[in-house]
Order: structure tokens, then sequence, then C-alpha cells
């Protein structure tokens, strides 16, 4: 599937301009999808930044979560995440 605007992430916290920002999002799409380059396509407009954390949530058959970070944010205003790695 792909995004559509009118379900966009909800920021959850942040920590003013230069702080880390925490979203949520849901969708029927899974991760790997939600991973694809500029998936949020008004990203930039939304207020994500590089480094933010997404919490990604499935909302249909299959129902889980996961955490991903904002790796770019285009001139375009598109954001792109990718998994984030737990150490």
């Amino acid at each position: 599937m792909s995004y559509a605007t009118t379900n966009p992430p909800q920021k959850l916290a942040g920590n003013g301009p230069a702080g880390i920002q925490l979203w949520a999002y849901n969708s029927t799409d899974v991760h790997t999808d939600v991973d694809a380059a500029d998936y949020f396509t008004n990203g930039a407009a939304l207020g994500m930044r590089v480094g933010d954390h997404v919490i990604v949530g499935k909302t249909s058959a299959t129902i889980g979560s996961t955490l991903h970070y904002v790796t770019t944010v285009t001139a375009g205003g598109a954001a792109t995440v990718a998994p984030a790695i737990l150490i």
C-alpha cells in the first residue's frame, strides 16, 4: 500500500528544535513498506527531522510494532525511515 496524508504520524514527544522527537504511526502497511524511500511524503511539513524515532504499528491481520528512525528529509519534504537497531 502507500502512505496517505490523511493518516499522518502523530508526534508524541520532543525536545524542541534540536532534540529527538518521538512519533507514532499506525497503518495496515507492513514495516518494510514504511521503510520505502520518501514514504512519508509530507514529513517535513509535519516537522519530522533526521534522527527522530517513529513507532510503527500494524493494524491488520498481523498486529505488531516496530521502531524506526528518520534517515533523510528531502528538499521536496518527504521523509524516509529505517529500522532502528537496539543494542
